[in-house]
């Protein structure tokens, strides 16, 4: 079993999405050996449904698992519990770091490190903007989710556990 958080800062925006997003290719993809949550580094939307335009723009595209999230904090246990630890960002990514134990550091990566597109590695916040930014937003989200996939590959029995050694390197942020 592999076991994977995205995480932004509020947890009701870009991680949800990112997880629902993840859901529902993995669903497809019948990759049953994957288990994926979401968190933010900021607690103060805890036990709040994603945002209304993030839930729209997942639920358009058939990513239902949107509906079942909710917001939490990322907890001590979670850098334990989890294989891959995917940031939104470098600022959330550097948060992550600072509250990561060092044994547990090689799991933290940028989400869109795994996405093949050109987007400086972020997926940008569209909680200020408007539908367009959500959208754009979901788009980097299921490129991100195929990358992510894609390196996990299919098999349970060759890979029950997540090998990060020849993940991209987030370690050094800017």
């Amino acid at each position: 079993m592999t076991h994977i958080l995205v995480v932004c800062m509020g947890n009701i925006c870009r991680s949800p999405m990112a997880s629902a997003a993840l859901h529902a290719l993995a669903a497809q993809r019948r990759l049953t050996h994957l288990r994926i949550d979401s968190a933010g580094t900021y607690g103060g939307h805890r036990g709040e449904k994603p945002d209304p335009r993030a839930r729209a723009v997942a639920e358009a595209r058939g990513h239902e698992q949107i509906q079942r999230e909710r917001a939490r904090q990322v907890v001590a246990g979670d850098f334990e519990r989890f294989d891959l630890i995917l940031a939104m960002d470098r600022d959330n990514l550097m948060n992550l770091q600072h509250q990561c134990p060092p044994e547990q550091q090689h799991k933290l990566h940028l989400f869109l490190d795994f996405a093949g597109v050109e987007a400086g590695g972020e997926v940008p916040d569209p909680y200020h903007g408007n539908a367009a930014g959500f959208e754009r937003v979901m788009q980097l989200c299921e490129a991100g989710a195929r990358g992510v996939l894609d390196r996990l590959g299919s098999d349970p029995v060759r890979q029950p556990r997540c090998q990060i050694t020849d993940w991209p390197d987030s370690s050094q942020v800017s």
